[in-house]
């Protein structure tokens, strides 16, 4: 086997050797009831049982006050179908646009919690905060599922079907990709 050089990365771009990560859009609300939402790469699923999903926010967004002010939110799965809705989320702040009326997007009534769900998004999880934790300059809120449900038509048995649900995924900038529709299966 071949061996090639290896370039040096800046550590200031180490996350960018992680990508592409799966692209969420976070609904939340705080005490003035105006929902906002959040474009994230860095989202993950921290435990089945209990089942716990970690997002990480910078403190000067406007996301993250609200989520400290309600102590809920949504992690909701958008599809190329709204990718430049997807984009608008995370470059323009939610203190000073209302990002539901400016993209489009439809806000519905989550079925246990006060953040709103986003209509066009093919699947959903409700958290209510477990814990958060300050990382450098982000914050890492970790939020209990108590809720989670999916488009019947691209998620069944467990599992999307990519030939629809055609997930985004944040690969640097303003550059987005999708999966393909090939699912390889190594025989061990």
């Amino acid at each position: 086997m071949q061996t090639s050089e290896k370039e040096t990365v800046n550590l200031s771009s180490f996350s960018r050797l992680l990508h592409p990560m799966h692209t969420v859009l976070v609904s939340c609300v705080g005490k003035t009831a105006k929902p906002n939402i959040i474009t994230l790469a860095w989202a993950m699923p921290t435990s089945i049982d209990p089942p716990l999903v970690a997002i990480s926010i910078r403190p000067e967004r406007h996301s993250h006050t609200l989520i400290e002010e309600t102590k809920e939110f949504v992690v909701n799965i958008p599809t190329m179908r709204i990718l430049r809705e997807t984009l608008f989320c995370g470059r323009m702040s939610g203190s000073k646009h209302d990002k539901f009326k400016e993209t489009g997007l439809t806000p519905l009534p989550a079925r246990k919690v006060k953040s709103p769900i986003i209509k066009e998004c093919v699947a959903h999880l409700e958290c209510k905060l477990h814990s958060k934790f300050t990382t450098g300059d982000h914050t890492i809120f970790i939020g209990e599922i108590v809720e989670a449900y999916a488009d019947k038509e691209v998620f069944s048995e467990g599992e999307y079907d990519l030939k629809k649900a055609k997930m985004i995924f944040h690969i640097g900038g303003n550059e987005f990709a999708t999966l393909g529709t090939r699912v390889f299966k190594p025989k061990l």
